[in-house]
């Protein structure tokens, strides 16, 4: 049996593999996904002394999002110094938002330095993980993700840990005869660098904050360009411009005054989304304000009523997550460019087709329509857990709920990341961090009492779930006007799950003060 890439740079089978014939070995951790968040788990592992870790991943490199995604204009739209390790500064960022290809170079980097890569496989799937009750293990279904391999494998592990993202599953708009488009269809997310742009007729669908990113770059290129808006996005200033080289060089000499910059602009970014989004009842005001500026940021770089009107959210700021751009507004002033907020009825082989029978004729259609973030993203892989429990089935029937956004009832040793009410804040790393810290102390009370499994109580995760609940009652998910935002925000039920109602002081606090004995060690 062979997989794409191999395991471990093309040597051969996974050690541990079972191929239905000896039984297999059965490894201490098990990652999925080679991002940021199945990184950061991995060092904190190797920290606390724990080597038989294996990190699965789909894709043919390391970086998640930042290896997938590399359409024109990608950069980071949280200022790099905070989006990013806080332990692992890189003070050589080009610019205060990063471009995307310096992202994944960070992750390299600290593949590297943490000594990550050697426990990587690449080019394998994960379909399916069951807990074995009678060897209280987890049996992982693996297989080759590409080059026509289809051969299907388990591996076994004591501890999984899913850390696939937010941003793994690529969503493709549900519009009839889509399939039947003649010109070239790309999404942002499988970005063709060889597909013609040059003077095309371009149509791009999505206006979130990836295509807040690729319209400007599109518009440069083509020869006319369609914008097709469902929703527009709040807007706001991008303070960006070139690190030089002289703070360049502080940053590497004096690494504190990079951890100063860190935390200024953590501080904005907490005001913004803790006050404004999280704390709306009492932080009104500060939300108004926010808007006013979006508004005013509008209407500086689009003088035209009609399209400055169409680019107006209805919804009130942060029922969606906001971005920031200097380049997207002013996109809409060219000739070469239309704004078409009708609704899309149906593709042709030739083009869109509106709600008002109008046919857009067009070469290249771009989807940035983000992705599936609750349709396969939670969970990304099908988990059964204690008495056959179906987590993604459960999740849906139910509730979307994990105790300190990472541990589920009926799921011992299962470790969720990317977990429901987990999201801290706006950037990533902080989200990674917190859980970093939990998974530590876990682990670390599990060795303290020669536990082999790990698993949250019924009683803790009802009262975390009523506590969060409870918060989530002052967002501005629940106050405010979030009617049309199309948010990813909220799960099916209409809640908003994803995000964890608490500061990010606050969940970092939590992740070194939860009770121990909200888990059952055994």
């Amino acid at each position: 049996m062979s997989f794409r890439s191999g395991w471990g740079g093309g040597q051969g089978p996974a050690p541990g593999l079972d191929k239905g014939v000896d039984t297999p070995m059965t490894h201490d951790v098990i990652i999925i996904g080679a991002g940021f968040g199945g990184m950061g788990a991995a060092i904190e592992l190797k920290r606390m002394g724990r080597d038989d870790i294996v990190i699965l991943e789909r894709e043919e490199d390391l970086g998640g999002t930042w290896h997938v995604n590399r359409y024109p204009g990608l950069a980071v739209d949280i200022a790099s110094v905070t989006y990013s390790y806080s332990f692992e500064p890189n003070p050589d960022w080009s610019r205060l938002y990063a471009p995307g290809s310096e992202l994944k170079a960070y992750a390299t980097h600290v593949a590297e330095k943490y000594d990550l890569r050697r426990h990587m496989r690449f080019g394998v799937e994960v379909t399916g993980a069951v807990w074995d009750e009678d060897t209280a293990e987890w049996v992982v279904t693996v297989a080759g993700a590409g080059a026509g391999t289809t051969e299907v494998g388990t591996l076994r592990t004591r501890y999984l840990i899913t850390a696939t993202g937010y941003l793994s599953q690529p969503k493709l708009p549900d519009i009839p005869g889509i399939e039947t488009f003649a010109g070239t269809v790309i999404h942002s997310a499988r970005w063709d660098d060889s597909a013609e742009l040059d003077g095309r007729r371009i149509g791009i669908i999505g206006t979130g904050a990836t295509g807040v990113q690729l319209v400007p770059e599109l518009a440069k290129r083509a020869g006319h360009l369609t914008v097709f808006q469902r929703t527009p996005i709040w807007v706001v200033p991008k303070v960006d411009f070139p690190v030089p080289a002289w703070a360049r060089s502080v940053f590497a000499k004096a690494p504190a005054t990079q951890q100063a910059a860190r935390l200024a602009n953590s501080a904005v970014l907490e005001i913004l989304s803790t006050v404004g989004v999280l704390n709306f009842k009492y932080g009104r005001g500060f939300n108004s304000f926010a808007a006013l500026l979006a508004k005013a940021h509008l209407f500086s770089q689009v003088r035209d009523r009609t399209t400055r009107r169409a680019l107006t959210p209805e919804y009130s700021f942060g029922c969606k997550r906001p971005t920031f751009s200097n380049s997207y507004f002013p996109t809409f002033g060219r000739d070469d460019v239309t704004l078409n907020t009708d609704t899309i009825t149906e593709v042709r082989p030739e083009g869109i087709v509106t709600g008002d029978g109008t046919v857009t004729e067009l070469d290249v259609l771009v989807l940035a329509t983000g992705f599936s973030l609750w349709e396969k993203n939670f969970p990304a892989i099908e988990v059964i857990g204690r008495g056959g429990r179906d987590l993604g089935k459960w999740w849906r029937d139910n509730r979307f709920q994990a105790y300190e956004g990472i541990s589920v009832p009926r799921f011992p040793n299962f470790f969720s990341l990317h977990g429901p009410y987990s999201y801290t804040g706006l950037s990533y790393f902080w989200t990674i961090e917190a859980q970093m810290v939990l998974l530590h102390r876990l682990f670390d009370e599990a060795d303290r009492r020669g536990a082999t499994t790990i698993e949250v109580t019924e009683e803790a995760n009802d009262r975390f779930l009523g506590d969060v609940t409870h918060r989530l009652e002052r967002s501005v998910f629940q106050l405010g006007s979030c009617a049309g935002s199309h948010s990813y925000y909220f799960d099916p039920h209409g809640e908003a799950s994803i995000l964890r109602p608490s500061s990010v002081v606050s969940a970092r606090r939590d992740a070194h003060r939860f009770p121990l004995t909200d888990y059952a060690f055994a």
